[in-house]
């Protein structure tokens, strides 16, 4: 069942359409990947979701319901560009934010402690915030995003400015909120972590969406008929095709012999068959593209 739901939304500024009517459903506790390159349109949505701004045509809905101000403190919002005071305390600010939806002020202290050393940035509490890394200060507006344990979050770049063990760290957050429950739609340009995280996308260009569904069926979708063999390096993968198979590239590592081939629909076996009559086929996999290559493909189609 859809918690969020965009039907036919279009949004013009001026004389710039940014949105034309765009129509997603996102399911409830499932990571929803919202990409475009930019100009596309993401950010108007997301503006949408969060009554910033309205639609001039569509229908929004949550939890089935015409999207309301009642809505509000059931999502969380982490925007790219950071909003924290610079001369507050972060405990204090942190306090602040989480009175402003609703926790009172002993409870969020408690939720906050434990989220701090989570992060291990109890030590800064007491520090003000224009003292903290970027990294920290994005740690605080995630945790403080999040606290409130809204229904759905929307994280717009999350990642940005992390170093990679940190941004592993989120991705293991963005997670285990998914595994309680919530549901989140996540903002990026980064495609390695949509494939890691995303259970479906949509894909918005010039205004409009141009793809949409779950990431493994989309990579299914796009798939070439390519292949993954690894052979012994003794051997030529070349004198070895027959007809129906074409090599793409190929490899020598240390012992082995690793090629990408193009095989016709039907010619597997038989392409399998004739190599194991003259050798060992140490691994063979079926190659999907990434979702970075289907990203530019497509967006480069349009």
């Amino acid at each position: 069942m859809a918690i969020f739901s965009a039907k036919n939304v279009s949004k013009t500024y001026a004389h710039h359409k940014a949105l034309d009517s765009v129509s997603i459903d996102v399911e409830r506790g499932s990571v929803f990947g919202l990409l475009g390159p930019n100009g596309a349109g993401k950010t108007t949505l997301i503006r949408i979701i969060n009554q910033i701004t309205a639609p001039d045509e569509g229908e929004i809905l949550f939890n089935g319901e015409k999207l309301n101000l009642s809505h509000v403190h059931n999502i969380g919002y982490l925007p790219e560009e950071r909003g924290l005071y610079k001369k507050m305390k972060v405990g204090e600010q942190a306090i602040y934010l989480a009175e402003l939806k609703g926790i009172k002020k002993a409870e969020a202290k408690k939720r906050l402690e434990y989220w701090f050393e989570k992060f291990d940035i109890l030590s800064w509490w007491d520090r003000k915030v224009e003292e903290l890394s970027k990294g920290m200060q994005q740690k605080v507006q995630f945790i403080t995003t999040v606290l409130h344990e809204p229904e759905l979050l929307i994280f717009d770049e999350p990642f940005s400015g992390f170093d990679p063990v940190n941004t592993n760290l989120l991705k293991a957050e963005i997670l285990e909120l998914k595994s309680k429950g919530a549901t989140i739609i996540f903002s990026t340009h980064n495609m390695e972590s949509v494939e890691e995280i995303c259970d479906s996308i949509a894909l918005l260009n010039r205004s409009k969406k141009i793809l949409d569904g779950k990431v493994t069926e989309i990579k299914q979708r796009f798939k070439q008929n390519e292949f993954e063999i690894v052979i012994p390096k003794d051997y030529n993968i070349k004198d070895l095709l027959i007809e129906g198979s074409e090599l793409i590239n190929s490899e020598v590592y240390y012992q082995t012999q690793v090629s990408r081939l193009k095989i016709e629909h039907g010619k597997n076996a038989d392409l399998l068959s004739n190599i194991l009559k003259q050798t060992d086929i140490i691994s063979y996999k079926e190659v999907l593209p990434s979702m970075n290559q289907i990203f530019i493909q497509t967006v480069s189609n349009e």
